[in-house]
């Protein structure tokens, strides 16, 4: 059975097909957050700190962590805020993190300063990426995300990205890196714009459980890019891609919908045993405050006009 071990200085957490999903908490990234990205160029963490709680908070069982500010003079910029934001998170909290660049010195520096045994996120099939990162995985005995695009680009073809994703892992063995330190990431595509994505990312990532072996991630929230409601179509691919072999995503973990809905895909899974993490989260649950607004006042009309009000405040909440 494939097991990725990562780690904190204290505490071990497994990847795997029998083990619970992986929530990889995606919010200590200045991506698209021009406010979190200054506060970090000008050495200001409170928006780190309090983003790493609430993830843990809402159980993420790892943080992603990203100093991406800047596209100028990146080798020279990031690695050190990188190093600094790794500190802070790991001075808050005990669980492992997945060091998050796409510039080699940052993760160099990351792995020096992150204790136990991080992921690393990540490597792609371009020459270049994995000449320069599979030594240093190889080094510092870490397993990597192995992100299913090269230089050719991001092929719309699962079966291309399967064949990167091979590529890969076969030239991680030449490294000597097994299997089961691989994390492949297939790519989601936008259900909005390639109605066959959630079809194809369910079919690839069938493939990469029984012939490469290997666990798997993905950004999650990519395949609801563009619609409205997007929690909802993020909440209904939780458990199909579960069901289909996927181990780990990198996602929100305090949008509730998207929690209850890997919770839920544990228990039915049969990685939750005797449904403990899903009654001790949800025993004391209260319904949503929008709910009770809905139900009529005590003492109101009849049942008829009881049963017209919840229809027209449902409608009105929709």
């Amino acid at each position: 059975m494939t097991r990725t071990v990562v780690a904190s200085a204290t505490k071990e957490i497994v990847i795997g097909f029998d083990q619970p999903f992986c929530v990889i908490g995606e919010r200590i990234n200045p991506t698209g957050r021009k406010k979190l990205a200054a506060e970090m160029v000008e050495g200001n963490f409170e928006t780190v700190k309090a983003d790493a709680l609430a993830q843990v908070a809402a159980g993420a069982t790892m943080l992603d962590v990203n100093a991406g500010v800047t596209a100028v003079n990146p080798n020279e910029t990031e690695p050190p805020l990188l190093v600094k934001t790794l500190e802070i998170v790991q001075e808050l909290t005990d669980i492992p993190l997945s060091i998050d660049s796409s510039v080699t010195e940052a993760i160099k520096a990351g792995l020096e300063a992150t204790k136990g045994r991080p992921l690393v996120n990540s490597v792609t099939g371009e020459e270049e990426k994995l000449e320069a990162i599979l030594p240093l995985i190889k080094k510092y005995d870490v397993p990597v995300v192995a992100i299913s695009n090269d230089e050719t680009g991001i092929s719309e073809d699962p079966d291309v990205r399967f064949e990167v994703a091979k590529k890969i892992v076969e030239r991680a063995a030449d490294h000597g890196i097994p299997p089961h330190d691989i994390v492949v990431d297939p790519l989601v595509m936008p259900i909005g714009a390639m109605g066959t994505a959630g079809l194809q990312v369910f079919r690839l990532v069938r493939r990469l459980r029984d012939e490469l072996k290997v666990n798997t991630t993905c950004g999650l929230s990519n395949v609801s890019f563009g619609l409205p409601h997007r929690h909802g179509i993020n909440a209904g691919f939780i458990p199909m891609v579960i069901g289909a072999g996927m181990t780990s995503a990198i996602m929100n973990p305090c949008r509730p919908q998207e929690m209850e809905a890997v919770r839920a895909a544990n228990v039915l899974n049969g990685t939750d045993p005797n449904c403990q993490e899903w009654i001790m989260t949800y025993r004391d649950h209260q319904p949503a405050a929008a709910g009770a607004a809905a139900a009529p006042a005590e003492g109101a009309a009849g049942s008829g006009g009881r049963r017209r009000g919840g229809r027209a405040a449902r409608r009105s909440a929709g």
